[in-house]
């Protein structure tokens, strides 16, 4: 059997995936590899990752049968640079795939994931970091936030972790507890107030983040200060897709937060709804979605 193949793959700061499907979106192939944003990882490694999943997804299958692919990769615009187009093009002769290889945004595919077929509209994604974009014809045209854990990525993940350990460090200076004191001070660890502090400032950014669920379970239980918090974040992400603003096309909603959790979501939803009388649509599998834009013809353009 040699039915065309198309190959889909989203490389993301802490994995690739990468899909092999048929051109009417049969999955014939998955496969998982490491980190593929060039900005954070070395451009060969990242795209010797992207490499590396493409050949486990292929497995036994014909490289010859690829007609098309896309993938979405986030630190993009590194690709732009001599070094990145030159790693990238010499991993990407190693696979046997005889069409080139299509890279776009990361924020492209999760557009494309909100099950749709328009090339235009608009994406507001939160995960680790925050960002609204405007699609056009498949390509980023303006972009909202997204600055880094710095400057900006408000109501991210990072973003909730900080406000919690904020609000911990605040509150035990007060002699105050409650459910989100309590876990994000187990979780941090120190003893008392000026030990919570020191030990939070000598964590690592991620494990920053990673203090982002205790602020949604709390919530659940009814903690007045992580409703407010989660409120606090739904009301910064609403504005940061409204700041674009979205146009007539598509409001998709991507990323671990606003697919996952379901009590931000629906408050984004919410806020969106009332200020725009639109409905959003919840991002899906962002490789499959790339595998999709490779089967409609995307996949035949030069990176």
């Amino acid at each position: 059997m040699n039915e065309p193949l198309v190959i889909g793959g989203d490389c993301g700061g802490t994995s690739t995936r990468v899909v092999v499907t048929t051109v009417d979106g049969t999955v014939v192939g998955r496969a998982r590899g490491g980190p593929g944003n060039p900005v954070a990882r070395p451009p060969a490694e990242a795209a010797s990752a992207l490499v590396g999943a493409v050949r486990a997804a292929l497995g036994d299958l014909d490289a010859a049968r690829v007609v098309g692919a896309v993938v979405g990769v986030a630190g993009y615009s590194r690709l732009a640079t001599p070094e990145g187009a030159a790693a990238y093009a010499a991993a990407w002769s190693s696979t046997g795939v005889p069409v080139p290889l299509r890279t776009v945004a990361d924020t492209v595919v999760a557009y494309a994931s909100g099950g749709h077929d328009r090339p235009t509209g608009s994406v507001l994604i939160a995960g680790t970091g925050a960002i609204a974009c405007e699609i056009v014809d498949w390509s980023v045209r303006r972009r909202v936030d997204g600055i880094g854990w710095l400057l900006g990525d408000e109501g991210s993940g990072f973003w909730f972790g900080v406000a919690a350990a904020r609000h911990t460090a605040h509150a035990l200076h007060a002699g105050a507890t409650g459910p989100l004191v309590s876990s994000v001070h187990a979780a941090v660890g120190g003893a008392g107030p000026e030990g919570f502090v020191s030990a939070f400032y000598g964590l690592a950014r991620d494990k920053m983040a990673a203090l982002a669920p205790l602020v949604f379970e709390a919530s659940r239980t009814g903690d007045p200060a992580a409703e407010a918090i989660v409120a606090d974040g739904a009301d910064r992400l609403t504005r940061t897709l409204l700041a674009l603003p979205p146009g007539a096309g598509p409001i998709v909603l991507a990323g671990g937060l606003l697919t996952a959790v379901p009590e931000l979501s629906a408050a984004v939803r919410e806020r969106l709804h009332t200020a725009t009388g639109r409905t959003t649509l919840l991002a899906g599998d962002a490789a499959s979605a790339a595998a999709r834009l490779a089967a409609s013809g995307e996949g035949t353009v030069r990176y």
